[in-house]
């Protein structure tokens, strides 16, 4: 086993280390955010440039096995390993007699051959792609483009291993549960995958868990870690930070008792918001890795954005998204910290359809309170009060010197005020592409910085960030104009 996984270490850390590095003409804006360090650009909280949604389609090969040892799992890594060698090899071969060759072909058969490898895997190391895929400008095109199939449609698994599911932790086969069930399913991601089904005249979605997802988090986050080594550049002692939360929040994202009832409780505390809804929960029809809902029949965002929808339809559902979100952060404290497009549609009726509670982030007041309150009072204006509120979020360290502490002031001070510019008026038009450009011209600026090189800021700031970025990002692709005073951060007085 240790012999195996120091293979997939050397394999994948050579391949991904050239396989990652950027087109000659995105090579400097690229380079800006894997540079950028701070908390509020942590991972899949850099700056999109956009979603990269693809196509749903519904003409996936089923898959009829899913490796479930660390045996077979491992075994999977180090064959991958081999594929992107030999992709290398014959790259260079290529160029050999085109010295013009650029990396194109290189990074798509690569691509192809990680994610074909990490669909058959599923679970924890899919959705590691899912996530680096949500930012467009984290890594090449072509590794974007492939890894977004995740968050719509991965392969599905076929029935048989469906109905072998539902005995062992029902005890009987889906017939026997509902008047109909469709074993071919109609959406599958990287946790799960989804049916159609009906009980007593009701349509209903049936979620169910592939198998040894839950139980093969850990290992797989191991091997998936030296090659997010080499794509991210982070310092190990950050990415062990990083990892450590990202398993901490996919043990809960597989526990599928857990999400029935997070689900139930923020639909429920949700439901007075204006144009969002939520499916119903049936418990009864739900175990620890199936969730029986109502199906909600709509479009995903590529598909309601193809219709080509009116500007008041655009803000209706960005409206809808944004006080989905700051409801939930500011009045709950707790959040749905999985914001990519997938998990959500835009219905029949105009409304926005929230179906997944996989994710959720719960934030404690020594990070709500000093955090939100350099967002949206006059703190900034009290440089030592803001010093104060950065050394507890750990943005500023003990250890700095006066002159560090001076140079990390002025540089969160300015990443934070461009954060905070749609809470600054009571609208704000995310349509605009001049605030996502500012962001990216700060991220290349920081680039350059060697401070900059390891991340700070508490472990919060990993979904928090994806979080707020991700529903940036989502009503940038809208093109919405949005109210943004509706529900407004809470502020201790001594932030205020």
């Amino acid at each position: 086993m240790g012999i195996r996984l120091k293979t997939i270490q050397k394999l994948t850390a050579k391949s991904t280390k050239k396989a990652q590095r950027p087109q000659r003409n995105k090579q400097k804006t690229k380079k800006a955010l894997r540079t950028l360090r701070l908390p509020l650009c942590e991972l899949c909280g850099k700056i999109h440039r956009s979603l990269g949604i693809p196509k749903i389609m519904n003409d996936q090969k089923e898959q009829n096995s899913i490796p479930t040892t660390k045996v077979q799992r491992s075994a999977k890594f180090v064959k991958t390993g081999f594929k992107i060698g030999g992709n290398y090899i014959k790259h260079y071969s290529k160029k050999l007699f085109n010295s013009e060759l650029d990396r194109t072909e290189l990074n798509e058969d690569n691509a192809a051959d990680i994610y074909e490898s990490l669909s058959e895997l599923k679970g924890s190391a899919l959705k590691v792609a899912q996530m680096l895929s949500m930012d467009k400008n984290l890594l090449p095109q072509a590794y974007t483009d492939k890894f977004s199939q995740s968050q719509y449609n991965a392969p599905p698994l076929s029935g048989p291993l469906i109905i072998q599911t539902f005995k062992k932790y029902f005890g009987k086969t889906p017939d026997k549960i509902y008047d109909q069930f469709n074993v071919h399913s109609s959406n599958a991601a990287s946790i799960g995958q989804v049916h159609r089904a009906e009980l007593n005249g009701k349509k209903l979605a049936v979620k169910i868990q592939y198998p040894g997802v839950g139980d093969s988090i850990s290992s797989d986050l191991k091997m998936v870690k030296p090659i997010a080594f080499r794509m991210l550049g982070m310092s190990e002692r950050e990415l062990d930070v990083y990892m450590k939360e990202v398993e901490e929040r996919l043990l809960e994202e597989t526990d599928y008792d857990l999400e029935v009832r997070r689900s139930i409780e923020f639909s429920n505390a949700c439901a007075g918001l204006e144009n969002v809804v939520f499916p119903k929960y049936y418990p009864e029809l739900s175990s620890k890795r199936i969730i029986t809902m109502d199906w909600l029949e709509g479009l995903h965002l590529r598909e309601f954005l193809n219709t080509n929808p009116t500007q008041q339809m655009r803000d209706k559902i960005g409206q809808g998204l944004w006080d989905f979100y700051n409801f939930q952060q500011h009045e709950l404290r707790a959040v749905h910290a999985d914001p990519h497009p997938g998990n959500f549609m835009i219905t029949t009726e105009g409304k926005l359809g929230v179906i997944d509670f996989g994710c959720i982030k719960e934030m404690p007041e020594d990070f709500y309170y000093p955090f939100f309150s350099l967002t949206s009072t006059n703190l900034m204006e009290n440089k030592a009060e803001t010093i104060n509120a950065f050394r507890q979020l750990e943005m500023i360290h003990p250890s700095d010197t006066p002159q560090q502490v001076e140079f990390y002031y002025k540089m969160y001070r300015q990443m934070i005020g461009l954060f905070a510019k749609p809470y600054i008026n009571d609208h704000f038009d995310f349509g605009q592409t001049a605030f996502f450009d500012e962001l990216y011209g700060f991220g290349e600026k920081v680039s350059k910085m060697p401070e900059f090189k390891q991340a700070r800021g508490v472990k919060h700031f990993i979904y928090v960030n994806r979080t707020n970025f991700g529903l940036y990002n989502i009503l940038h692709e809208l093109k919405a104009r949005v109210k943004t005073d509706t529900y407004k951060p809470h502020v201790l007085e001594q932030f205020a």
